[in-house]
């Protein structure tokens, strides 16, 4: 069992890393509410994050955020509920409409590893520290 627990968090630990590559990049990532934002920092993500949900932004208000990046490409890591998942959609058709690349890669990647878990960008780093309590035996 430890060894599924392990590889989950070494895949885990790639697409947070990858994720973490993009923002040194200067893509900007797009969550859905301020302690998502929190949460990629607490996992060392540094670089442009945008909140999607905070302060009764539209989203052309959103879209117009990403534009001002001067970013040609957005990495979108919304909720993996079904919310979440609308409103990537949503995000992903005007943003291409106004010729930004939505990058749902990660966020497929993850939603792939830990969807059935973890619900939200949020829960990501309790969900890991909860893999690595599990690794070292103290669950």
């Amino acid at each position: 069992m430890s060894t599924h627990f392990k590889e989950k968090e070494e895949k885990l630990e790639q697409i947070l890393e990858r994720l973490t590559e993009e923002a040194e990049k200067g893509t900007p990532i797009t969550v859905e509410g301020r302690k998502d934002v929190e949460t990629l920092t607490a996992l060392g993500i540094k670089g442009r994050i945008i909140s999607a949900k905070s302060g009764g932004k539209s989203l052309l208000d959103v879209v117009s955020e990403i534009k001002d990046t001067g970013a040609c490409e957005v990495v979108l890591l919304l909720d993996f509920d079904r919310r979440g998942k609308e409103l990537t959609a949503r995000l992903k058709q005007l943003l291409e409409h106004d010729g930004i690349k939505s990058n749902t890669v990660l966020w497929a990647e993850l939603f792939a590893l830990v969807g059935k878990e973890v619900k939200d960008v949020e829960g990501l780093a309790s969900y890991m520290e909860t893999l690595k309590r599990k690794l070292s035996g103290n669950s």
